[in-house]
């Protein structure tokens, strides 16, 4: 479908002072009259029914949970799906805010989220708790006090922690790489390391790669280690086991490698993470 089209402009929705705009809203069921694009960036999330989500000249059906990165050059509309009820969750913020978080943490966010290049937006499906965080963190920006720390602290909060990257899967990811995400979360699987997630993929390894780049940000060694890590640090604050233990009940036989993702994916060392996140017993 080929609308008229319109662009929207940041400075029609704030007040002055405002960072950014936050709102819930009930979509209509009625076809859209226009399509637009932006001078800002925009995030929005099904919080429940269903949507038609016409975007870059494809058509798409969005359910609740699906969470959308939407970035200035993409041309899009939506329509609430005749008798489901569709609400969103929509935070709309300027480019310059953006700019200012890719710059400064290119290392965690350069090619990805808002900033991963391709013809469609990212769009994630989130699930269970992710879900309930995600919907809880964006209810928080429904506030008068809309200005740039705010925005700021709710991006930073979305991306790195609502948003566990072990956990997200681009939701227009082949039903084949769905599977092998999911099954790389058994550890009969992510103790093969790579192996395990091709394995479990079934495709070429090439062809497997390729995809998980295009859809996970990540070669698959990149994303099983991450679950490998995260395994890891939920046996430090859950149990009493040592570290060459944990190691290699999570597929690890260099310790040294070990400690170096651990470090690189926490910011500590595994035994600093036990302290931190170890209860200590009160007395009786």
């Amino acid at each position: 479908m080929r609308l008229p089209q319109k662009m929207f402009k940041i400075d029609t929705y704030l007040s002055p002072g405002e960072a950014f705009h936050f709102v819930r809203k009930e979509l209509s069921e009625a076809s859209p009259v226009l399509e637009h694009d932006h001078d800002y960036y925009e995030l929005f999330l099904i919080q429940q029914g269903q949507v038609y989500h016409w975007i870059n000249g494809l058509e798409e059906m969005l359910e609740p949970g699906h969470m959308v990165f939407v970035r200035p050059s993409d041309r899009h509309a939506l329509q609430g799906a005749p008798g489901t009820g569709a609400k969103i969750l929509n935070v709309m913020f300027r480019t310059q805010t953006a700019a200012h978080l890719v710059t400064r943490y290119a290392d965690v966010f350069g090619g990805r989220f808002f900033w991963q290049p391709g013809p469609l937006p990212v769009t994630l499906r989130l699930h269970g708790p992710q879900r309930e965080r995600a919907i809880n963190s964006m209810l928080t920006l429904d506030t008068s006090f809309r200005n740039l720390a705010r925005i700021e602290l709710f991006l930073l909060s979305v991306m790195t922690h609502v948003l566990d990257t072990g956990e997200i899967v681009d939701g227009r990811a082949p039903g084949w790489l769905l599977q092998a995400c999911h099954a790389a979360r058994e550890p009969r699987v992510f103790r093969q390391g790579a192996d395990g997630f091709l394995h479990a993929a079934g495709r070429s390894q090439a062809h497997v790669c390729r995809q998980a780049r295009r859809y996970l940000g990540l070669s698959p060694t990149q994303y099983v280690n991450r679950i490998r890590i995260q395994h890891a640090a939920m046996l430090l604050a859950g149990t009493e086991r040592g570290l060459p233990d944990i190691a290699a009940d999570c597929g690890f036989e260099n310790l040294s490698y070990f400690h170096r993702l651990f470090r690189e994916q926490y910011g500590t060392t595994p035994r600093g993470y036990r302290h931190r996140h170890v209860r200590p017993i009160a007395p009786l």
